[in-house]
């Protein structure tokens, strides 16, 4: 399976019987799968069928879904009120006996209210109920459209964050073969350490002088931390290797990931460690933000 990011978008556009309509659907990240839609008066009834089709194949992502239609042939019709323009004849009669002022032209009788009215057109259920499945073949091309966009994004996602796991690894290559880790320099530093506990004390305890001896080597000791780093980019490059909807595990990985970095830089005792354990911080964040963008 691919890598999908939840960012994405698509538009169709269909027409049919005088109308025209186009689909918009927009996707961004989400903790799970958050679907709004916008299909306009008298189109509710595609709702269920819209949700059902995009849970089939998306998991995670507010995706926003907008349905705009308009009619080309004319939805209104027009007629004369025949008895209300007899009854503005009257009236202008009377208003000539009264007032001599010449009447109205076409234009002025034709503006006068309730002479024109307006009707919508009903259609028949059999071009509503065709033109509706049009409608969702449309639907159907654009929630394809958007899949294949955020396969697009996730293939790109998949080259950033491999680059990233590349950087990860060589940092943890830095730690694991600073020679600060070689046991001459352990064994140097505990030397350093242990002459500075005992400096002027000739009384020192030889037990607890062991004690803090094994103390100070655990302290420095970052191998667990190493192999477990390397334990995470290998799982990191297996679950983008299985690609689907893996973000929340990657997600959680680079959680752990920056749990080691933070350990290995609070035992780290040298400027090479630290410094490498400073950028091993700074890669796994960038790698968790774009992580937040997987479905």
């Amino acid at each position: 399976m691919s890598l999908k990011s939840m960012t994405g978008f698509s538009r169709v556009e269909g027409a049919s019987e005088g109308t025209c309509w186009y689909w918009e659907l927009r996707s961004v990240n989400g903790r799970g799968l958050d679907i709004r839609t916008r299909l306009g008066q008298g189109m509710d009834a595609m709702d269920s069928q819209i949700r059902t089709k995009i849970t089939k194949v998306l998991s995670r992502g507010n995706v926003n879904v907008t349905l705009s239609v308009q009619r080309t042939d004319g939805a209104m019709e027009i007629r004369l009120n025949e008895d209300a323009l007899r009854q503005v004849f009257k009236a202008m009669e009377r208003v000539q006996e009264m007032t001599k002022c010449a009447p109205l032209g076409v234009e002025g009788l034709l503006a006068l209210k309730g002479v024109l009215e307006t009707k919508e057109v009903v259609e028949d259920q059999e071009v509503v109920s065709a033109r509706a499945a049009q409608m969702m073949e449309t639907f159907d091309q654009a929630l394809g459209d958007l899949v294949a966009s955020r396969e697009l994004e996730g293939r790109a996602l998949l080259k950033v964050i491999s680059d990233q796991i590349i950087e990860i690894e060589r940092l943890v290559g830095v730690v694991s073969n600073s020679k600060s880790r070689t046991p001459e320099a352990i064994r140097a530093r505990l030397k350093a350490q242990v002459d500075r506990l005992v400096e002027g004390n000739g009384s020192f305890d030889e037990d607890r002088l062991y004690q803090e001896v094994a103390l100070l080597a655990t302290r420095c000791d970052v191998e667990e931390e190493l192999k477990r780093l390397e334990q995470h980019i290998q799982a990191a490059r297996s679950l983008l290797s299985d690609g689907g909807p893996v973000g929340r595990k990657l997600d959680f990985l680079a959680q752990e990931f920056n749990r080691e970095a933070n350990t290995l830089c609070s035992k780290s005792n040298d400027g090479e460690v630290s410094q490498a354990g400073v950028a091993l911080k700074v890669v796994i964040d960038q790698m968790r933000e774009q992580v937040q963008n997987i479905e």
